[in-house]
């Protein structure tokens, strides 16, 4: 046997801003990134200053209709301003806020979310059950949303409830409802009228936002005023993060194109379904084999990619389920062992002298991407692969990925938070590149889609997965918060919305 010397990359940590989104796996992410100068221990001997306000940035002129508006900087004040049926929590379980209860029926594939009473809009009116429905059937043509809740046939409004029916079996559709509400008819306009804990107000001529006195969630707002301040581009955020003028942005810790910024900033991890894993075009004689794949699959160090090449921004995982989520069935994980590892080679096969040229592809616009595909690709071979990782343009790799002009790849998908998998691994999935078939993973898919214990199934689809290894997930990405230091206290965010729960506390100068 050989043994190939891993190299830990050390890595400048970067602080991305990254353009925060409410989309899933079919949307393109875009951002500016920020290299802190320094660790966070030395930016705190700064002295600290607290602004005489709370602000964050915007774009003026662009909707905040939470279904249409661009990713961004709107998306994280529409978060103040509208809400689902329901939010996701830490753990990316649904827990009810415009809805407080809901039937399914399994033998009509119909839900029925009945609405929480005595909720208005900020402007007054009663929310109706046709109100959300018009937002929910908007949502199903978006861009944003169109992905998402490709499942669904119809939704409807009843009395006090909207019905959903849906065009195959999921158990999981609450975890995929958190689809902002707007009042209909309001939907046309820049700032459509919202049940948030805030509302729009142009308080004589400064755009700001406002504690909404007849919110249904009380009065526990962090402070009364958040102002916005004109953000025309990227470029724009930055500087006014980096003077202050604005406490909070939403960031990629693992982005690309970084530029400097100094100053006192922290931080607070948000757990996302980001997926990066290594997939295998299983139309190769090598990687037909699902003994050499679940080889592979012992081979990778995956807590050290997350450390040495991630910065720690993310969580390892073994299996294509948040490790957050309390779905993600951890008495099947295994420490990692190179010893383990040789002897699954050897099981394999591949450890007897000879040398398998293999190519990995991975596109080049991210870095972090790139380092983690060459630090994978190192502990591959160790033995007798010698794997060669080529490095393509967007443009390239995709239609690498469409030819089958590939061994491995390096890939990343956002998935969707009821963990439907079935596109990277189902027979003729729409992600499945490789070309992996299996009627019992097939059957294992279907199974949990519709299982009333989804704990259970989950478990069960992941050993199917443990055992034919169709991919390799390594981890789950993290986004995370930065404020200004000493501003914000007791953030809690979630991927989708950095003011989850309102636990925060604000400090200002008084």
């Amino acid at each position: 046997m050989k043994k190939s010397h891993v190299k830990k990359a050390l890595l400048l940590f970067l602080l991305p801003v990254l353009l925060l989104t409410g989309c899933w796996q079919d949307e393109t992410e875009t951002g500016t990134s920020i290299i802190q100068a320094g660790s966070e221990e030395s930016s705190a001997q700064e002295d600290l200053k607290l602004p005489d306000s709370f602000s964050l940035p915007y774009t003026p002129g662009q909707t905040f209709d939470p279904v249409t508006c661009r990713d961004g900087i709107q998306q994280t004040v529409a978060s103040l301003l509208y809400e689902g049926l329901f939010e996701l929590d830490r753990g990316f379980s649904p827990q009810p806020k415009l809805c407080t209860s809901y039937t399914y029926d399994a033998a009509s594939l119909t839900y029925t979310f009945t609405l929480r009473s005595g909720v208005t809009f900020s402007d007054g009116s009663a929310l109706t059950a046709a109100d959300a429905a018009a937002s929910l059937n908007r949502a199903l043509t978006s861009d944003r949303y169109r992905a998402r809740l490709a499942g669904i046939q119809s939704v409807a409004a009843g009395n006090g409830a909207v019905t959903v029916v849906l065009k195959e079996n999921n158990t999981g559709l609450p975890a995929l409802l958190d689809v902002p509400i707007v009042k209909s008819g309001t939907e046309s306009d820049l700032v459509p009228v919202g049940t948030g804990p805030y509302v729009y107000s142009s308080d004589a001529g400064s755009p700001c936002l406002k504690s909404n006195g007849s919110w249904w969630g009380g009065s526990n707002q962090p402070t009364d005023r958040i102002g916005l301040v004109d953000c025309k581009d990227a470029d724009a955020v930055l500087y006014h993060f980096t003077s202050y003028d604005i406490q909070l942005l939403t960031s990629d810790l693992t982005g690309t194109d970084p530029v400097s910024a100094t100053g006192n900033i922290r931080f607070d991890d948000a757990n996302t379904t980001t997926l990066q894993y290594i997939g295998f075009n299983t139309r190769k004689p090598m990687f037909s084999s699902a003994v050499l794949r679940r080889a592979l699959s012992l081979g990778i160090d995956r807590s050290s990619v997350v450390s040495a090449v991630l910065s720690s921004h993310a969580l390892p995982a073994q299996f294509p389920v948040s490790p957050a989520s309390p779905l993600y069935p951890g008495s099947l994980a295994a420490d990692y062992s190179y010893d383990a590892f040789g002897s699954a080679m050897a099981t394999a096969g591949y450890t007897v002298g000879n040398s398998h040229p293999v190519t990995m592809i991975v596109n080049e616009e991210n870095p972090f991407k790139v380092a983690a595909a060459k630090y994978t690709a190192a502990a591959f071979s160790a033995f007798d692969l010698d794997i060669e990782v080529s490095v393509l343009s967007w443009d390239e790799y995709t239609a690498a990925l469409q030819s089958g002009n590939y061994d491995l790849y390096y890939g990343e998908v956002r998935l969707t938070a009821d963990w439907n998998i079935a596109p990277l691994v189902q027979t003729g999935g729409a992600l499945n590149y490789g070309g992996f078939s299996d009627p019992t993973l097939d059957l294992l898919l279907s199974e949990y889609a519709s299982a009333s214990d989804r704990t259970a199934a989950m478990k069960a689809l992941c050993h199917g997965l443990q055992m034919q290894a169709p991919i390799l997930p390594i981890c789950f990405k993290s986004t995370s918060v930065l404020s200004q230091k000493g501003v914000a206290e007791g953030l809690t965010p979630p991927s989708a919305n950095p003011f989850y729960g309102l636990n925060c506390k604000t400090h200002l100068e008084t």
